[in-house]
């Protein structure tokens, strides 16, 4: 039985891989601030789901509450710690620059230096998609420079990438990071698009539709990015020995670090994909076409050759079938609170 550390084990991706590993029969240490960025009912049913698991504990602690972070790694020698814990959201960043400089880099730090002092066996953390940035090679590839994003959210999860890269290096801590593409499905997080499309049409009111509808996503189902974490936490980095410091490569290293990209690698136009889910929802939508919001961008598109190639696995739930899962999750949930 191994022992895990999952940060941010009461949000949407920290619930599904915390509820995995349990069934798998690990023992999962969890902690969350339980903040109200979203309702935090929401986070405290998520746990509701573990809390019956034997082999799961539960500790309210903020990332960037150094003194609680040290007392949770004293004494204890994790096989793996995956930190999701994370202020998300391109859009609040631009309102709240403050909580993402708090959680995302003093909260990440405080993370690195527990792995370094217990003695981690491996620290797998979430990245974005949105460090693309201004990058338009699409698809996005892991071996693609990612030095101009275009909010600070997408900075702080870059700065993540540098300062895993940093202790990989100097103390040899072993590194994952998973950039992540547009993930949803039941349990998922009410500041994202397309559940506040499904609550906004339910009610029989507008949905805001940006650029106009002219986007496309990378919607990559939830089970599939369990899949994809599962499989990556059981693959231990060790440095690239034919990395090139001449002409670096910046998805290894010759530090223990990798870098990969978990997506469906199929974009869906936005369009498209409210279409399905009115099918699924049986109501059709209002639709708001408004222009493009600061910090957006047109596409995404996840190139994961470097996710198949270690792991054999590639997402591909389809929309019809994941929007399908989420609206019966969603009547189901919000008619019983």
């Amino acid at each position: 039985m191994k022992k895990i550390l999952i940060t941010g084990a009461a949000g949407f991706i920290g619930f599904h891989l915390a509820r995995e590993l349990l069934r798998r029969g690990e023992q999962v240490v969890g902690i969350d601030n339980l903040n109200d960025y979203y309702d935090v009912n929401l986070k405290k049913a998520r746990l509701s789901h573990l809390k019956p698991f034997e082999h799961f504990a539960f500790e309210k602690i903020d990332l960037a509450d150094r003194p609680k972070m040290e007392s949770l790694f004293w004494d204890r020698e994790f096989d793996a710690v995956v930190n999701l814990a994370a202020q998300a959201g391109v859009r609040y960043s631009l309102q709240n620059p403050h909580a993402y400089i708090e959680s995302n880099l003093v909260g990440f730090a405080n993370v690195l230096e527990g792995c370094r002092h217990s003695r981690a066996k491996h620290l797998v953390f979430a990245s974005s998609s949105s460090v693309y940035g201004l990058n338009t090679h699409v698809p996005f590839s892991v071996h693609d420079n990612t030095d101009h994003p275009v909010s600070l959210y997408a900075a702080s999860k870059k700065a993540n990438e540098l300062m895993a890269h940093a202790y990989a290096h100097l103390y040899g801590l072993p590194c994952t990071g998973l950039r992540f593409f547009t993930v949803y499905g039941p349990w998922g997080r009410p500041d994202m698009a397309y559940f506040s499309f499904t609550k906004a049409i339910l009610e029989g009111q507008p949905i805001d539709v940006y650029n106009h509808g002219n986007m496309r996503r990378d919607f990559t189902y939830i089970d599939d990015i369990i899949a994809g974490v599962m499989r990556l936490m059981d693959s231990i980095p060790a440095p690239d020995v034919k990395w090139d410091a001449g002409c670096p490569d910046a998805a290894t290293s010759s530090a223990p670090y990798r870098i990969y990209n978990i997506g469906n690698h199929a974009p869906v136009d936005l369009m498209r994909f409210i279409d399905v889910l009115e099918e699924k929802l049986g109501k059709k939508a209002i639709r708001n076409l408004l222009p493009m919001q600061s910090g957006d961008v047109p596409s995404t598109c996840a190139d994961i050759a470097d996710l198949q190639a270690v792991t054999g696995f590639s997402p591909s739930t389809s929309i019809e079938v994941g929007l399908a899962e989420f609206a019966a999750w969603y009547r189901d949930y919000y008619q019983t609170v």
